[in-house]
């Protein structure tokens, strides 16, 4: 693989890539910032990912944070690859409620085949952003076929 960022359309490759993956429209996020090694992800609040009225569930916290951390990876790599997680840790650090969770995800080490990044979830109720989880996550690069 080439030096990082590897690849100029790394941005539309991301967000198309990802946004098309069934687990992602069913969460229903979206991407609010991708750039090299950073991305940041948004996720309304709905019923479908509560566990009671007006909070998140901690799995969809989990998920936002693996999906932030990975898509962070993937803005560093050269056209036609992508990754994959193979081991993420999430510490839940205080309820989610309020109306929408915001994800940031940002590369701690790129590597050729494994890449470290960390991601910080925000939830965000009357305008105001709580840290509500972390996660540290680890993908495996590879050369999509």
């Amino acid at each position: 693989m080439p030096d990082f960022p590897a690849n100029p359309d790394f941005a539309a490759q991301v967000r198309a890539t990802v946004l098309a993956m069934p687990a992602a429209k069913l969460f229903g996020f979206d991407f609010s910032r991708i750039e090299p090694g950073v991305t940041e992800l948004t996720l309304p609040y709905r019923e479908a990912v509560s566990f009671r009225p007006g909070f998140f569930q901690g799995a969809i916290l989990g998920s936002l944070a693996d999906f932030a951390g990975a898509t962070a990876a993937a803005t560093l790599l050269p056209p036609g690859w992508m990754v994959s997680t193979i081991d993420y840790d999430v510490r839940i650090v205080a309820p989610a409620q309020g109306d929408t969770l915001i994800a940031r995800g940002r590369v701690v080490k790129p590597g050729t085949t494994l890449s470290f990044t960390q991601a910080d979830v925000f939830v965000v109720r009357e305008g105001r952003e709580t840290q509500c989880a972390m996660a540290m996550v680890t993908t495996r690069n590879f050369e999509v076929r």
